[in-house]
């Protein structure tokens, strides 16, 4: 049997049944602190529900700066440029996403630093580029709604847990029944 670029290839049943029993994790369930939400930001690819997406027109508008961790915000807003005309982007705010060079993904910017965002901006295809902002109080609802998500989930499996348990008791208690009453059936 021949082998081409276009046969389907066979996953060996063991294998198979390896990553069908794995459990999925969540990395977005699992974070415990501040390093793991921005682990979690950083691999994001595209802006939630809950973010503050704004579409600039070039030139946006705006003058950013840098803080000491390397986070990008908005030092300044001109009155009557491109971001003014959103009525979305305010001093102090911080860009988290900025949209990648082409295409519709976005990449995380915590930490990125100043040259490496304006190189994205820069170097964006199209006459727009897409940034998420965020202001201190955002960050903190957001900490806040992670670690509501990481007790509920805990909470859940907890939860599970426990039917899971009680439902093999049950299970065991019937097997007991059946097999006394297939003992005594026999005499």
């Amino acid at each position: 049997m021949t082998s081409s670029a276009f046969s389907p290839t066979r996953t060996p049943p063991s294998t198979a049944y390896i990553t069908t029993t794995a459990q999925p994790s969540s990395t977005a369930l699992n974070m415990a602190n501040e390093n793991d939400l921005l682990r979690w930001a950083r691999s994001a690819r595209s802006a939630g529900v809950d973010d503050r997406l704004v579409e600039l027109k070039r030139p946006l508008g705006i003058v950013l700066n840098e803080d000491a961790n390397g986070n990008v915000y908005v030092e300044t807003v001109a009155p009557r440029g491109n971001a003014a005309r959103t009525g979305e982007v305010r001093e102090g705010d911080i860009v988290a996403m900025c949209s990648s060079t082409f295409g519709d993904e976005m990449w995380s910017t915590r930490g990125a630093g100043l040259s490496r965002v304006l190189s994205a901006i820069r170097l964006r295809a199209g006459p727009t580029v897409k940034l998420v902002f965020e202001n201190s109080k955002e960050g903190v609802s957001k900490a806040k709604r992670t670690e509501k998500a990481v007790k509920a989930e805990e909470a859940a499996r907890a939860n599970a847990k426990a039917k899971k348990d009680a439902l093999l008791k049950e299970l065991q208690r019937d097997e007991k029944r059946l097999k006394k009453a297939k003992l005594l059936g026999l005499f």
